[in-house]
């Protein structure tokens, strides 16, 4: 009950103006009520109200009580149900955000984070290497053959596919680690707290999970993967450095017939 007060109290200070209309029209009913009931003529009201020989019967008393508990349960209502819309709007409000938000931060087809997120989180990889001495690394993966896909069977299967893709760089990312879609085939991978040896690992590990075909409709699809590395700070001091030679490494990784991950400035290794 107390809850009940406390919420009536702050919607009627948020609300001065309208509490004061319902004031005044509470007011004129209960006015205009009290004159009916007492049957006095309004211009005689005040000088017949003096009479000490008027009494009120049971009859009006029980009237105007009831009139006035109407009023002001209904006055309650009222503002309760202010109080109520208002911290559905809040919510509503919230939720919205929170929508936008995710827009922002979301690829929309997958459900990964995009390359906002992603060049925020090199930042602070690069800053926090160059804090404590631990290494990152990046894998930028370019799809093999799904430009065939989307060619001979359409986007919408296309699309299908890239979220099977996704579904499976998920299972073989750590906890720890960001999964990103940059757009079209292009994914990414942020690996925290690396050497070389185990982002070799990581990167290889990516590679092998698209070694099954992918079932989509009934039909199964052959898709690959090209993968380029960057040591997080080896290879940049910049978000925009990394990105650019980890893409370095992935084109030549795409130049061999086989799915391969590449260092930058390092030997492929064929897979």
């Amino acid at each position: 009950m107390g809850t009940g007060y406390g919420s009536l109290a702050r919607t009627i200070i948020k609300n001065p103006w309208s509490s004061v209309q319902d004031g005044l029209l509470l007011s004129s009913v209960m006015l205009v009520g009290a004159l009916l009931a007492l049957q006095y003529n309004l211009f005689w009201f005040v000088s017949e109200l003096s009479e000490p020989q008027r009494k009120i019967s049971l009859a009006e008393v029980m009237f105007l009580t009831i009139l006035l508990a109407f009023c002001i349960f209904a006055f309650v209502i009222r503002r309760l149900r202010e109080a109520r819309h208002g911290v559905a709007r809040g919510v509503a409000a919230k939720t919205q955000m929170r929508r936008l938000k995710a827009m922002a931060s979301q690829d929309s087809l997958t459900g990964l984070a995009n390359r906002r997120v992603l060049l925020s989180s090199l930042t602070s990889a690069i800053a926090t290497s160059s804090s404590d001495g631990r290494k990152h690394a990046f894998f930028l993966i370019d799809l093999k053959e799904f430009k065939r896909v989307n060619d001979l069977h359409g986007h919408s299967i296309g699309d299908r596919v890239l979220q099977v893709v996704a579904e499976r760089f998920r299972a073989v990312a750590r906890p720890s680690d960001l999964l990103v879609r940059l757009g079209g085939d292009e994914f990414g991978l942020v690996s925290y707290d690396v050497d070389r040896d185990s982002a070799r690992t990581i990167g290889l590990r990516v590679i092998a999970t698209l070694e099954r075909g992918i079932q989509v409709g009934g039909r199964l699809y052959e898709v690959g993967a090209s993968v380029g590395a960057a040591i997080i700070p080896d290879d940049g001091t910049t978000a925009d450095e990394i990105v650019h030679n980890a893409d370095l490494a992935m084109y030549r990784a795409k130049a061999n017939d086989e799915a391969s991950l590449v260092f930058f400035e390092s030997q492929s290794v064929g897979f």
